[in-house]
């Protein structure tokens, strides 16, 4: 089924096309993101859990595979990952001469070098968006999330290394209480609306189309199940960028957070009282005695500089009077993404 406008309207409001078998044109397929099953879960109640777990998948993953890299942050989720594989390559992404996240590369340099891993830099930069953002649309048969073109070019590099296989660890933000702004107070529905959607398509649209009947869904009279969107909803749109990413690349990758699943559920208190992902917070001060724990940051992507002084979408499909200086730079990559892939497929 072809429906562009709300091809836009969703990719704008939720970072993915919602619907499946819904393109925006013909000749070109959108792949919509799956959220792995909950079939065969692996149940987690304590750090020590999530520790036991980790281990058992990579003695069942990783065993048919001859190299293995790791995307290789400053933060937790990867750090943990990172004490699990010694020795083996990590990649960080390196951006603007090292200076957009110089505090995050440290942390990411010293936890290699605890690990004895051989560190390798991504440097990004506008002419690597530029590079991988025509492979990665086709691929996805839509408009992508800011990260895809630098996760993509990270995979190839280490796959020109000779890696077979990418850790990840994406996965650990949805299921152990990583999103903490979201998580924040017990939402109102129309509030909650406002603060998820990344942009309002009826303010850049000329034929906007609402996306409200998703979060009907999960509406509890005025209130609304948040737990249960960031479960599905969010967890979809971050495992299909990584996916896709990977994908168009050629690489294999393995998330072992991916499996897992609470055995209760989330302690909303500890979160709101500045202990986001609890457990993980403990796992990584039994895997690094002595280090501070990181907080958790989004995987770094210089959006701000980059579009610091584009004026905006000129193609009809936008209206004529958007005040872009309304917008930050995630929302601005949105417009001009959505812009430039439907410029391709024109």
């Amino acid at each position: 089924m072809i429906d562009k406008d709300f091809c836009m309207s969703s990719f704008l409001a939720l970072r993915y096309v919602e619907k499946s078998g819904v393109d925006f044109s013909y000749g070109i397929k959108y792949r919509h993101p799956e959220v792995p099953s909950d079939l065969n879960k692996i149940l987690v109640n304590s750090s020590s859990d999530i520790s036991d777990a980790i281990d058992t998948q990579i003695i069942e993953k990783c065993r048919a595979y001859k190299k293995i890299g790791i995307l290789l942050s400053g933060g937790m989720d990867s750090g943990i990952l990172a004490s699990y594989f010694p020795g083996i390559d990590a990649y960080t992404f390196r951006f603007l001469g090292g200076d957009f996240n110089s505090d995050e590369l440290k942390r990411a340099e010293r936890i290699a070098k605890t690990n004895n891993m051989i560190l390798h830099y991504v440097d990004i930069d506008w002419n690597t968006v530029m590079g991988n953002i025509r492979p990665v649309m086709l691929s996805k048969g839509g408009p992508v999330h800011s990260i895809e073109p630098q996760i993509c070019q990270g995979a190839l590099q280490a796959k020109a290394d000779g890696v077979d296989l990418m850790i990840i660890g994406d996965a650990s933000d949805y299921i152990f209480g990583g999103m903490d702004k979201l998580l924040s107070r017990d939402w109102s529905f129309d509030d909650f609306i406002k603060r998820y959607i990344y942009v309002d398509p009826f303010l850049v649209l000329k034929s906007p189309v609402s996306v409200q009947y998703l979060f009907d869904r999960y509406r509890d009279g005025d209130s609304i199940n948040f737990l249960e969107i960031i479960c599905k909803l969010s967890a979809q749109e971050s495992y299909g960028s990584y996916d896709n990413a990977f994908r168009t690349a050629g690489l294999d990758y393995f998330d072992p957070y991916e499996r897992l699943k609470m055995a209760e559920p989330l302690d909303l208190k500890r979160i709101r009282n500045g202990e986001s992902k609890y457990l993980i917070r403990e796992l990584f001060k039994m895997r690094y005695p002595g280090f501070c724990v990181p907080e958790k940051v989004p995987m770094p992507r210089p959006v701000d500089f980059y579009f610091s002084n584009w004026n905006g979408p000129l193609r009809p499909e936008f209206r004529d009077d958007i005040d872009i200086s309304q917008f930050d730079g995630n929302q601005r990559w949105l417009l001009w993404c959505l812009e430039q892939f439907l410029n391709m497929i024109d």
